[in-house]
């Protein structure tokens, strides 16, 4: 496993510590959240900017970690990617350490510490069921630190992190970026060693030119834009993200549910359209929601709460955890700002 490293020297995250967005950084990060490959000329026709302009300041923010563009398998086809919750009690005084060895694994896309009925939580990604026991089993038996664990194995994932969005363009800047050609075929995944390279290559760097994973594969332009025209939407999706306190959501929480089976789809419908919610994964196992949600206070957890019990009638909390800090986010290694200090690129074994 490669860790690479990015942290910056202490000048620059001095400066990035104290950072604050202006509206050309926003507009930017939108777009490339909207359309994360998209070419700078279309991005600056849409924002009214020089397109050097704009990614000169998209490599600004990129190079301060304070925004990133990442490719993941596709989450919700369980033919390519079978990922689970892992709630984890450590010894006492364990968890940094525990979270920190957790976050080396390129099957563990995202660790955090938190404070609550569970020391740390960590999802994992791996290609089938026996995979992902087995990966537990050792992982987890071998980590100094570990007390106990509890595995959620996710059964959809009604909404993630890809789809949040600042809002800083308008309806019909909005609509410009979302005119972009299609997404790949829904066909049956065929995941090849070449599919693995690629996707290893754009965790670390999303926007990766078709031309430079040509040179880093050693495969002809041809087949690496054929690839890249059928994996795009089908196996691989993409997603711009940037350090939380910069979103004006500074406060992470975990909330562990129930819904009746009945209700199960509806429920989690409505959930991914709350503008609180990262994410919402269907799980089999105590609780069969695990929700991820961005705040602005720590009072919000409980009002956040008692907000979703009045809209949501069948939904009942079992618990919830605040998230004290973000170690790992989709193979991206945070320091205690949420900013971007190295990356461990997503591992898939073809197949």
């Amino acid at each position: 496993m490669t860790v690479q490293d990015r942290a910056a020297t202490g000048t620059r995250t001095a400066s990035r510590a104290t950072y604050e967005l202006d509206e050309l950084d926003r507009s930017v990060i939108q777009a490339l959240q909207i359309r994360p490959r998209a070419s700078w000329t279309l991005v600056g026709k849409v924002l009214g900017v020089d397109p050097v302009t704009a990614a000169r300041r998209w490599r600004r923010l990129e190079q301060a970690g304070l925004a990133w563009v990442t490719a993941y398998p596709h989450l919700n086809d369980a033919r390519l990617v079978v990922t689970g919750v892992i709630e984890v009690d450590t010894e006492p005084g364990a968890a940094e350490e525990v979270a920190e060895a957790l976050a080396r694994h390129p099957a563990v896309p995202n660790v955090k510490l938190t404070a609550g009925g569970r020391d740390v939580v960590a999802s994992v990604q791996t290609r089938s069921l026996d995979e992902l026991s087995a990966l537990t089993s050792s992982l987890f038996r071998r980590t100094d630190g570990v007390r106990a664990t509890r595995t959620h194995v996710s059964t959809g994932l009604p909404t993630e992190g890809s789809r949040w969005r600042l809002r800083s363009l308008d309806a019909a800047q909005t609509a410009q970026l979302e005119k972009g050609p299609r997404a790949g075929r829904k066909v049956a995944p065929r995941w090849d060693a070449l599919d693995a390279r690629l996707l290893e290559l754009l965790s670390v760097d999303g926007r990766m030119s078709l031309r430079d994973l040509s040179d880093a594969t050693g495969t002809p332009l041809t087949t690496v834009r054929r690839h890249m025209r059928s994996a795009d939407g089908a196996r691989l999706l993409f997603r711009c993200d940037l350090a939380r306190p910069l979103s004006g959501w500074p406060l992470s929480a975990v909330y562990f549910a129930s819904v009746p089976g009945q209700h199960l789809e509806e429920t989690s419908r409505v959930l991914s359209r709350v503008p609180e919610v990262r994410s919402c994964s269907i799980t089999a196992g105590p609780h069969n929601l695990v929700v991820d949600v961005w705040l602005r206070t720590l009072h919000d957890v409980h009002a956040f709460e008692a907000h979703l019990s009045r809209a949501l009638p069948h939904l009942s909390v079992g618990d919830r955890s605040v998230v004290l800090r973000t170690v790992k986010h989709m193979g991206r290694l945070l320091d205690h700002d949420g900013h971007s200090v190295g990356v461990v690129p997503l591992h898939h074994p073809e197949g």
